[in-house]
Parts: structure tokens; sequence; C-alpha cells
């Protein structure tokens, strides 16, 4: 009976039933016998022949039983494995390191590849690596593509340690070796439909004539109505050539729908409209610049808008002739290479300056404070608005961390100066302890919340003021009560001395406070000589009206030797990239202030003839400072932004944290070669 096979569990019991009952019959025959003894005789004779019959089939018909039992098995098994061979489901069996070991006829036809057996299904699959592969209990599910095809994989870790108990081939009761199960379905279909759906999702978008009134102003009256028609039948027709719709909303404002297809054929390429509508000239002094705002993937039509309404608000902040495309997890831009208009009119800083007027009169605090690493502009303007503040008799302070040798002539003007508070500048926690529940926080030359001298000033003030010239990027502060960002302006000292020119009649500037904020001009123009207009040269006129002393400013920006040193090594040692981009690095060493040297050296390095763009890496305080800088040719804050900075068409730079000096510049490089390669430089 050991080389039989034994049955077990329920099948077992049936075959052994008809003896089970007997022996309770036995037990009843007893009983009979107690009540009634012939009877009983019956009974018995009855169960020796139950039992000769019983006993009879089961020993002869066993073996029967058994050898069919075994024969249905072995065909069920063989049926399994055809099942499983003819499966249409792609199915193959790996071993634990990626190996094929089996796989069924509908997997050999995907692949469709001769002699797959103990390859590398990495070689197949390439994204099918050994770190994808499951290590434990749960199925590991990926998207491949192969061919024109895109599957579903779906893999699951089979446990040989039960097998290799039983094996007669395989030693040890702790193996763990395992297969790996591997399914493919194919979404081929699925994948099509969806993203057809997708293409035809509702995108909604804003165009704006950025200089409407500027560029009319320098055409003949009989001609202005023939400049905005053509204008209008360009763009029209350019938003009718991809099934889009365009609809006039306001003299100088449309609106588009299209379908999300077309957008990205927009993309592709690069809104040509941008640089189309720049060709319509009527002998109008003045080309027409356009931006345009879209939004799409939002989760309703009116997230779509509202995405659109803040898109092409971050175009015209960032200077407009550009396009910003925004969705719920990026911000894109296209264009921007033009320099923007300066604006003659200055009733929106008047506007601005009358709100920030009611602003600090409603508050019993004034905080002011700019970003880290402070220079002359970003103090300059801070001191305009502290006297603003003052005159309106409220207490004021700015926040200054890090006072750097360059700043520490200016800031030395006012202290231990009777004439202003011993705590007029103060650090980010005596900020954070003065501060009220009724304070103003007033945030100059920077909207970046990240790197403001105190970012938790923003969300201990009530109201908020931003006055910034730099070119809005996708980290903005939000909660603002007042924002005036105009990325035409040359300097944030500009705006803040038109802004006190409005805000009071009784403003009266000091000579130190005249001198810091010409000295803000001075720098972020560099003498007058970048991104300098009308605007400019009129707010340098009020601050030569109220004291400043050109000679007494020049003095405040004398160099100690060290840096002026530094400065001619990190122009001497330029390197040339591409024939026009010319890269260098400055040491930091024995240096207080290394990046302000750095950007002196970027303005320099322009000088060179040929050289569209200058970069000046810096490493300080455990990161690398990028000052770029162009003239007129490349638009550095589009270069800066792919690093993570930002600031203007020709003044930008970045910080970058974990990386050398070499691998700082290696990604520099690889960045612009990736623009020039798009057509984005």
């Amino acid at each position: 009976m050991s080389s039989q096979v034994k049955l077990k569990g329920r099948l077992s019991g049936y075959f052994n039933m008809p003896i089970r009952l007997g022996i309770l019959l036995i037990l009843a025959d007893v009983l009979i016998y107690f009540m009634y003894w012939p009877a009983g005789v019956v009974v018995s004779l009855f169960l020796i022949l139950y039992f000769s019959i019983a006993l009879y089939y089961y020993f002869n018909n066993k073996t029967l039983y058994q050898n069919e039992l075994i024969s249905f098995a072995t065909q069920y098994g063989q049926v399994q494995k055809q099942l499983l061979k003819n499966l249409e489901i792609p199915y193959a069996v790996l071993d634990e390191v990626g190996r094929i070991v089996w796989t069924n006829y509908a997997f050999d036809r995907t692949v469709n590849t001769d002699k797959i057996l103990k390859r590398q299904i990495s070689s197949i699959f390439p994204s099918l690596t050994k770190d994808t592969l499951p290590t434990g209990e749960d199925s590991v599910e990926l998207e491949i593509d192969y061919s024109s095809s895109n599957f579903r994989a779906l893999m699951r870790r089979i446990p040989l340690d039960s097998i290799a108990e039983d094996s007669d081939v395989i030693e040890g009761d702790r193996y763990a070796g395992a297969l790996i199960a591997l399914y493919l379905f194919d979404e081929t279909a699925t994948r099509l439909a969806i993203q057809e759906v997708d293409d035809q999702s509702l995108v909604i978008g804003f165009i704006y004539m950025d200089n409407y009134d500027e560029a009319l102003e320098s055409v003949e009256d009989v001609r202005k109505s023939l400049l905005i028609a053509l204008i209008d039948r360009k763009v029209n027709k350019y938003i009718a050539s991809i099934d889009g719709i365009c609809s006039k909303i306001e003299k100088d404002k449309y609106l588009i729908i299209l379908r999300k297809k077309s957008l990205l054929q927009l993309q592709a390429e690069h809104f040509e409209l941008l640089s189309d509508v720049k060709t319509v000239n009527i002998d109008n002094e003045m080309a027409i610049t356009l931006s345009i705002g879209v939004g799409m993937d939002g989760l309703s039509y009116a997230q779509n808008y509202e995405f659109a309404r803040n898109a092409i608000d971050l175009a015209l902040g960032r200077g407009g002739d550009q396009a910003v495309v925004k969705t719920p997890d990026n911000i894109i831009y296209y264009g921007g290479k033009t320099q923007q208009v300066e604006k003659n009119t200055r009733v929106k800083a008047r506007v601005k300056a009358q709100a920030l007027k009611e602003i600090i009169s409603s508050r019993d605090q004034v905080f002011i404070m700019g970003h880290r690493l402070g220079d002359f502009d970003c103090l300059g303007a801070g001191i305009g608005i502290y006297r603003a503040a003052v005159t309106m008799n409220r207490e004021a302070h700015i926040v200054l961390n890090d006072i750097s040798t360059s700043l520490e002539p200016i800031v030395n003007l006012f202290r231990n100066n009777p004439s202003y508070p011993a705590d007029l500048f103060c650090t980010s926690q005596e900020a954070i302890e003065k501060v009220g529940s009724n304070a103003a926080l007033v945030v100059v030359d920077v909207n970046k919340p990240s790197i403001t001298e105190c970012p938790e000033l923003l969300h201990l003030c009530k109201s908020i003021v931003v006055l910034d010239h730099h070119r809005a990027g996708s980290e903005t502060i939000e909660n603002a009560t007042l924002s005036y960002v105009e990325a035409y302006a040359s300097s944030a000292c500009e705006m803040v001395s038109e802004i006190l020119q409005y805000i009071d009649e009784h403003v009266k500037i000091r000579q130190e406070e005249a001198d810091a904020m010409y000295a803000g001009i001075l720098v972020d123009t560099d003498s007058f000589q970048n991104k300098t207009g009308v605007r400019t040269f009129e707010a340098a006129a009020f601050l030569r009206r109220n004291g400043t002393d050109v000679t007494r400013v020049r003095k405040l920006f004398r160099e100690d030797v060290s840096e002026y040193k530094a400065k001619a090594d990190a122009v001497s040692q330029a390197e040339i990239y591409r024939n026009a981009y010319a890269i260098s690095t400055c040491n930091a060493e024995g240096l207080q202030s290394p990046t302000i040297a750095g950007a002196q050296a970027a303005n320099e390095l322009l000088n060179i003839k040929g050289v569209k763009a200058s970069f000046v890496l810096t490493e300080y305080q455990n990161q690398i400072f990028i000052s770029a800088r162009s003239i007129d040719e490349v638009n550095v804050q589009i270069i800066m932004e792919h690093l993570g900075g930002g600031g203007h068409m020709s003044i930008a730079g970045c910080q970058m944290e974990d990386v050398t000096i070499e691998e700082a510049i290696g990604i520099l490089k690889h960045t612009i070669d990736t623009m020039i390669d798009d057509g984005e430089l």
C-alpha cells in the first residue's frame, strides 16, 4: 500500500463511507439484541451480507478508481499547460535576476524575437531592469512601450521554498529561491482613446497688446484704424488656422478658446504669433507686441479660465512680448526676447502711491525688507519707504541681516546718526519679536518669498505691499494687499522715487536718503548705461533736487584692493563658450562681498567683442551664486529660470546648492546647449 496513491480529505471520506455506515449498523444491531434477540439475528445476517458486498467492491475497484483519478489529474495538468501556453495574454516566467525561463505563444508573438529563452528581460524591454523586479509579496506594475504598442506590465514573485522542502534534488530547508510571473496587458487602444479625449479638452487663453497706446501714438490718425485692423486680422487668422475661436473683448484684448491639441501645436512652434505680429508695419515707429496667457488641464472650465488670468498676469509682469502656459503643476514660458517699452504715463504710479499711503496710514508699524544679501538698490528703496512711513508718523524698521562690506558705507550714514533711531535696522529675529497685531510689511526689490530677508514676516503682518522691478516668476507673494511690479523700471529706487513724489506733498528727503536711493539707481543701471529710460533720469533729477551729491555717492562705491583684484582675476580667466558666452569664476577667498565682485566682473565681460552674455560663478556660504548679464541679444532671465533663478532680460542670477563650481559650470553649459537646440536662444 505504501507504493499506492493514498487518498485524503473529502475524497477519502467518500470512498470509506460504506464501511463507516456499516459500523453504525453494528451498533444498532446490538441495541436490537437487547430489545428482541430474534430480530437481532436477522439484522446480523443482513450485516454479514452488507459487509461482504461493500468490502468486495472496496478492494476490487479501489485500484481502478485511483488509476482513473491519476489519469484525470495528468490530463487536467496537460490541459492547464495547454491553456496557459495558448493564453491570449502574453505571459512569461523569469528567474530572480530577470532571465526568461518560459514563455507562452502570445508572448512570443508580441516580442517577435527568436531565441528569447535565457535572455535578460531588459534586453527586450529596457525599462524592466533588475531594480524594477518585485522582491516581496506585493506585485509591481509598470507602463512600457514596445514597437508601436503600449503595455501594462504586471509582475508577481512566486516563492519556491515550499517546492524545495519536498524536492529530492534541491538541498536545504531554507531555500529562498523564487520565480517571477510577467503578464503583459495591451493598452494601446485605451491609451489612444484617452489621448484623443485629452487632445480635445478645452483650453482658454487671453491675448493682450502690450503697447497699444504707445504704438498708436507713433501712427498718423488716418492710419490708426488700419493698424488695429491688420493686427486683428493677423490674430484672428492665426487662431482660426489651428481650429480655435478668437473674440475681441476690449480694444487691446482677445479671448481665445482652443483644443489642447491645437495648443500643443502652438507650443511646438514656440508661439510664432509673437514674432508674426511684429511684421505689421504701416510706417509705425513702434511695433505691436503681444502677451499671451493660456490655462489648461484644470478640473473645470472655470479653473482653466483662472489659470489663463494668472498666466496673462505673469506674462505682463515679466515684461510682455511672451506667452505663458499655466497648468496645475507647472508654468511654461515662451518668448520674452524683447525689452519692454517704458510707459510714459505716471497714472499707475500715482494710483499705487495713494494705495500705499492708505495702507501705511491704517497701520501702527511698518516693516521694510528686501532680498537676502541685500544690495544698494534694495537698501536704497527701503530707506525711501522708511521716509514715507516716518512722514506719516508711523514706527518703521528695515530688516537687514548680513551687511556686506560694499553696503557698510551706506549703512554707516544712518547708524550712530542722531537723526535716526537706533533700531532703524533690525535682524529677522528682532523683527519677529517687534511685530505687532496691526503691522504692515513692505517688500522691496524682490517678489519671491523664499529669498526675502525674513519669510516668516509674510505670515505675521496684516498687510503686505510688494514693490519690485524684476520680472515675475512662478513663485510670487500671493497674499499681497498691494502689488506694484513693473519690469520696465530700471530699479526699485526709481519706483520708490516716483512714489515719494505722489504719496504726500510734505515728504522731504534728506541728503543721506537721497544718496542711498541714487546709489541704488546707479548700480542697477550700471551708471545709466543699462535699461535706462526717461523716467529713470527724472527720478535721478528728483533725487538731485533733494540734495544727493554725485561725488559723495561715487566715494561710496570705492572698492577694497582685494575685491578689485578678484574682479580682475575673474575677467582674465574667462572662457568664451560657443564664441558668444563668457563664463568665469570669482574667488571668494578673503572677500566679504564676493557676489558683488562677481556681478561687477560679469558687467566687465560684456565689454569684450562678440560676447552676447556673461556668467560669473562664485562659491559663497556653501552655495554657488551665478551672476548673468547681457546687453540686448540674449535674455539671461530665461537661462537663469532654467536653473531655478530669475531677474531681468539683461540682469539675472541664481543660486545652486549641493554642487561644485565645476559641476555648476557643466550644468550651465548644458542648459545653454539645450536652449540653443530648442530655439530658445
